[in-house]
């Protein structure tokens, strides 16, 4: 059985996912691997609270990612 991570799933295997826009109530598309998407509606940026994942603490999750994945986690964050 080869083990997977299951707090690494949605950034390895980003899927799609809708948030409402505060400002109009449209539905805007957002991939679990990113942060914020411009509302195609009012135009505004829409920023989808990320919670805190297992890259933070697992002295393992560079490599359980990749280095490319890893690092995109990092600077969404401080962006945010």
């Amino acid at each position: 059985m080869i083990f997977e991570c299951p707090g690494a799933k949605d950034l390895k295997r980003p899927k799609p996912e809708e948030i409402i826009c505060p400002s109009c109530g449209e539905a805007v598309e957002i991939w679990t691997d990113e942060t914020e998407a411009k509302c195609p509606k009012c135009k505004k940026v829409i920023t989808r609270k990320q919670d805190l994942s297992c890259l933070e603490w697992c002295k393992y999750a560079k490599e359980c990612v990749g280095e490319e994945i890893y690092s995109k986690y990092f600077k969404n964050k401080k962006q945010n």
